[in-house]
């Protein structure tokens, strides 16, 4: 099967090798060679990795892969990437919002 990056996993990974290369251009190679080969793996075992709650009905999985997160969707003809996202920054972004002191809340947690 075909593993197609969409244009914003396309996206996502120039973002993160940008955020890496500050400290270092090599380890931002590496990262990025290293996530475009756990994408292309996904072809080996499309249906292996856990469908998104919430987003079961589009068909949205995500693989785990050190502090990120590759989600993407199997078609019939190819797999879909559709996000490369790091985990620190979906969680601080999307899961905890933040109180007028800056506190995160107890009860304060969105859905990714």
């Amino acid at each position: 099967m075909i593993v197609a990056l969409t244009a914003e996993a396309e996206n996502d990974l120039e973002s993160i090798a940008e955020y890496i290369a500050r400290d270092s251009v090599t380890t931002a190679l590496n990262v990025v060679q290293d996530l475009r080969e756990k994408c292309l793996a996904l072809a080996d075992a499309p249906r292996g990795y856990p469908l998104v709650p919430r987003y079961e009905h589009h068909g949205i999985r995500r693989r785990p892969f050190g502090s990120y997160l590759i989600f993407y969707r199997v078609g019939s003809k190819a797999i879909e990437v559709v996000h490369i996202l790091q985990v620190p920054a979906i969680m601080s972004r999307c899961c905890f919002r933040k109180d007028e002191g800056g506190r995160t809340p107890s009860r304060g947690i969105n859905s990714v």
